[in-house]
């Protein structure tokens, strides 16, 4: 059966009267997330495990609404709002790891699963303008463990003019969400090709970011998850 994604969610749910619960097997995971950057902070990270059946995002299409809110602002708060909506027939848990997570740290998190469960978490990348983490839809290990390696993404929503006036966070401290569509907008979910060399100011004289630091190669994120019983 195709996955749907929750950024052709109009399509889904239409078909979610028709949707077959799937098992609960009562199975309880530790997620744990660790930033393998040189320079990039993660905002809080949203982990949830859903069935096969939907994602969070597809490569090459557009980012659903509270996807970009994720990536742009770092708020979990509204993807977690749609993915409880969606029900236990499709999202067995939501889980948010709060605060931030800086270049070589770890956190971790403990989530609920139930049978053909998969995982998928997400966070934004500060400072940047829309890239976010993802690890979308992988397969939980039946016992013991499995560690999963994820690139970064560009939500495509937002210019990466690199501006500090236009990134939040406590490097930048600028405007998260952007107000309208800009012109440099990718407008699709695509890899993230990391920081550049574009100058280190910009008309109004605000602070433009450079690679030296901030630049990454992927993957950027590494999630070892271990099941508990």
């Amino acid at each position: 059966m195709r996955s749907i994604r929750l950024g052709l969610l109009g399509g889904l749910v239409l078909g979610l009267l028709a949707t077959p619960a799937f098992a609960d097997s009562g199975a309880r995971y530790r997620v744990t997330v660790t930033n393998i950057t040189k320079g990039q902070t993660f905002t809080p990270i949203l982990v949830t495990t859903h069935s096969p059946r939907i994602g969070l995002f597809e490569p090459g299409t557009p980012a659903s609404p509270e996807l970009e809110v994720l990536a742009e602002d770092g708020g979990t708060g509204p993807l977690t709002e749609l993915l409880e909506g969606l029900g236990s027939r499709l999202v067995a848990d939501v889980e948010t790891i709060p605060g931030l997570l800086a270049p070589g740290e770890s956190r971790s998190v403990e989530i609920r699963a139930r049978r053909r469960s998969r995982l998928s978490a997400a966070a934004m990348l500060i400072p940047t303008n829309d890239t976010f983490f993802g690890l979308d839809t992988v397969r939980l290990p039946l016992y013991g463990s499995a560690t999963y390696y994820a690139p970064a993404y560009d939500a495509g929503t937002e210019e990466n003019d690199q501006n500090c006036a236009n990134m939040p966070g406590p490097r930048c401290d600028g405007d998260g969400l952007s107000a309208e569509p800009a012109e440099g907008d990718e407008g699709f979910v695509a890899i993230g090709n990391g920081f550049h060399d574009i100058g280190t100011v910009d008309a109004e004289g605000n602070e433009i970011l450079g690679p030296f630091v901030y630049d990454w190669r992927n993957p950027v994120v590494r999630i070892d998850v271990q099941r508990l019983y």
